[in-house]
C-alpha cells in the first residue's frame, strides 16, 4: 500500500501500523494494544446459526496478551454446531491477525479479532463453514490460476415508530433522501463503522421497501461492498450485520435482515456478485463483451442455482420472497440488466470513458483506462443465508460450469432478454425450470446434486447431511399454498424469524 492509501484507510490499525491488514503480525497487534491502551480483546466466530459469537478477555499482562494471541483458546463446539457431539466437543479458536479491528461501541478500548476453528489434532475443522469456503476458494485458484472475488449486497429493514412528517411513498423508497427517508443517518453511521472494521464498501442507499403499518414504520436500506477475495467478502458481510444491529439497538429501532416482512411489500435479499481475476485482469470480459469464461461460470451457477438455495435461503419465509413482481427470481435463467432473472449481468462500464469525457470535457484524467468492473450477480440468496457456505457453493457452481463440456450451450439456452414475468414471456417461462418453493424442496434438490458439492473434498458429506436434515425439519412443503390469504399466520412466521442469522 502507498502511504496516502494507508493514511486514508478507515481501519485504525492500518493507519497506526502503516501496513495493510494482510501484513499484520502478532507483534503488530501487541504493539497496537500497548500504545492504544487496549483493555479487552474479544475473539469472534460464527456458529451454525450464522450469528457472530463472542469470547471476552480482560488483558491482565503482556504475557497474557501474548498467550491468547499465540495459542487461542478452547471452546465447546457442540454449542456452536449440531454435528459436533457433546462427548468430544472441544475445539480451538485461533485468532487471525488480519481481521483485527477496534470495537466502535465498547466503553473501554476493545479489540475484536475473528477466529478459525481447529480440532483436537490441531487441524482445521473440516466441517466449519469458514474452512469450507477457504477450501472452495483454493480449489478455484488451483484449477483456473485465477482469484475468485465476490461482493455482497446487504438489504435490511429499519423498523421504528411511525413519523408522519415528510412521509415516504409506499414501495417507492429507492434512493430516497432525508427528510423523506428517516434512517439515512443510521445507514451513514453504519457505512463509517463497517469501513473502520475493514469492510470495503461501494455505497449505501435506501431501497424500494417503505411502508407504514399501524403505528410502525418500515424503511428498507442496502449496503453494497466492493469485490474482495472470497473469505474476506463473506466476513465483511458478517461483521456488517453485527454493526448494523448494534446501531439499531442503540437507536432504539429493530433491524431485520429477514427475507420477508409483509405480504405485498418488497422482501430483503442478499445478492452476491462474482468475478474471476488474474494478474489484475478481470476475466469476465474479453474483446469488449462478456467472456466465454464468464458465460461458463453463469451456466454452472444456473445448473446448481436451485441447490444453492439450500445454503442461501434457509428458512420458510425465504420462499415467500421468491414470488413474481417483487424483483425476486422464481425461474432458472439469466440475462443482461434484467432484475427478473436468477443471474443478472449488470452494466459493467464497458466504454464508460466516453461518458466521463463527455461529462468532464476539461479533465484529461478521463482518458485513463481503469480495470474492468464487470461482474455477474446471483439474486436468490437472502439474509437467512449461511454466508460462508453460500459463497462456497457459488464457487463450486462456477467451477462446475468451467469444466462442463456443454456449458456455453446451456448458457445460450437459459438466456432471456425481457422481463420473465411479462405476459409476452409466458411461452418462455414454460420452457424454464423453477426454483424450489420451500425448504423441503431445496433439501430435495441438494440431495440430488450433492455429489458436485462434495467433489475435491470441499463440502464434507456430514455437512450436506446436516443441511438436508435441518431444511426438512421445517416440514414446509407446500407452505406457500397453505398460507395463501392467511396474513395472520404469515405475520406469525415473519415474527418468528425476524432476527434470523
Amino acid at each position: 500500500m502507498r502511504n496516502a492509501e494507508l493514511l486514508m484507510n478507515p481501519n485504525r490499525l492500518v493507519r497506526f501500523l502503516k501496513k495493510s491488514s494482510s501484513e499484520f503480525t502478532k507483534e503488530d497487534i501487541i504493539h497496537f494494544c500497548e500504545e492504544n491502551k487496549i483493555e479487552i480483546v474479544n475473539f469472534r466466530y460464527v456458529s451454525e446459526d450464522s450469528r457472530l459469537r463472542s469470547l471476552n478477555f480482560i488483558i491482565s499482562s503482556m504475557d497474557h496478551l501474548n498467550t491468547i494471541l499465540s495459542d487461542g483458546e478452547r471452546v465447546d463446539g457442540s454449542n456452536f454446531f449440531s454435528f459436533i457431539d457433546a462427548g468430544s466437543s472441544d475445539l480451538y479458536a485461533i485468532p487471525r491477525y488480519s481481521t483485527a479491528f477496534v470495537n466502535p461501541f465498547a466503553e473501554v478500548p476493545t479489540l475484536e479479532i475473528l477466529c478459525s476453528f481447529y480440532d483436537n489434532n490441531g487441524q482445521p475443522l473440516k466441517s466449519a463453514p469458514g474452512y469450507i469456503l477457504s477450501r472452495a476458494d483454493a480449489e478455484f485458484t488451483r484449477q483456473t490460476g485465477a482469484t475468485f472475488k465476490a461482493l455482497g449486497e446487504l438489504e435490511y429493514y429499519v423498523i421504528g415508530k411511525r413519523n408522519d412528517l415528510y412521509p415516504g411513498r409506499d414501495q417507492k423508497g429507492y434512493h430516497a433522501a432525508e427528510p423523506f427517508a428517516k434512517y439515512e443517518d443510521l445507514r451513514v453511521e453504519a457505512l463509517k463503522l463497517i469501513a473502520q472494521a475493514g469492510g470495503q464498501i461501494k455505497y449505501g442507499h435506501s431501497e424500494v421497501g417503505c411502508f407504514t403499518k399501524g403505528d410502525t414504520y418500515y424503511e428498507q436500506h442496502e449496503i453494497e461492498f466492493l469485490p474482495a477475495p472470497a473469505v474476506e467478502a463473506a466476513e465483511q458481510l458478517i461483521v456488517a450485520k453485527w454493526i448494523i444491529r448494534m446501531l439499531g439497538y442503540r437507536y432504539g429501532v429493530n433491524i431485520s435482515f429477514a427475507p420477508k416482512i409483509t405480504v405485498g411489500n418488497a422482501g430483503s435479499g442478499m445478492h452476491v456478485h462474482m468475478l474471476a481475476e488474474k494478474n489484475g485482469t478481470n476475466l469476465m470480459v474479453a474483446e469488449g463483451a462478456l467472456s466465454p469464461m464468464a458465460r461458463k461460470m453463469i451456466a454452472g451457477v444456473c445448473d446448481l442455482g436451485d441447490a444453492i438455495t439450500a445454503f442461501g435461503n434457509g428458512i420458510p419465509t425465504s420462499y415467500l420472497r421468491l414470488v413474481p413482481h417483487q424483483e425476486a427470481p422464481t425461474y432458472i435463467c439469466w440475462g443482461d440488466r434484467n432484475r427478473s432473472v436468477m443471474v443478472r449481468v449488470p452494466l459493467g462500464w464497458i466504454g464508460a470513458r466516453d461518458m466521463t469525457r463527455h461529462a468532464n470535457p476539461n479533465d484529461r484524467s478521463a482518458d485513463e483506462e481503469g480495470p474492468s468492473k464487470q461482474t455477474f450477480e446471483y439474486r436468490v440468496a437472502d439474509g437467512s443465508a449461511d454466508i460462508y457456505l453460500t459463497i462456497a457453493s457459488l464457487i463450486v457452481a462456477s467451477l462446475h460450469g468451467i469444466t462442463m463440456p456443454d456449458a456455453l450451450d446451456l448458457a445460450d439456452s437459459l438466456y432471456v432478454e425481457t422481463n420473465i414475468f411479462s405476459p409476452e414471456s409466458k411461452q418462455r417461462r414454460a420452457q424454464l425450470k423453477q426454483l424450489p418453493a420451500s425448504c423441503w424442496e431445496s433439501a430435495d434438490v441438494l440431495a440430488e446434486k450433492r455429489a458436485i458439492f462434495e467433489q475435491n473434498g470441499i463440502f464434507p458429506p456430514g455437512v450436506i447431511d446436516n443441511r438436508i436434515a435441518s431444511l426438512r425439519a421445517f416440514e414446509d412443503k407446500g407452505l406457500s399454498e397453505r398460507l395463501y390469504g392467511n396474513n395472520n399466520e404469515i405475520a406469525r412466521l415473519v415474527e418468528q424469524y425476524i432476527h434470523i442469522a
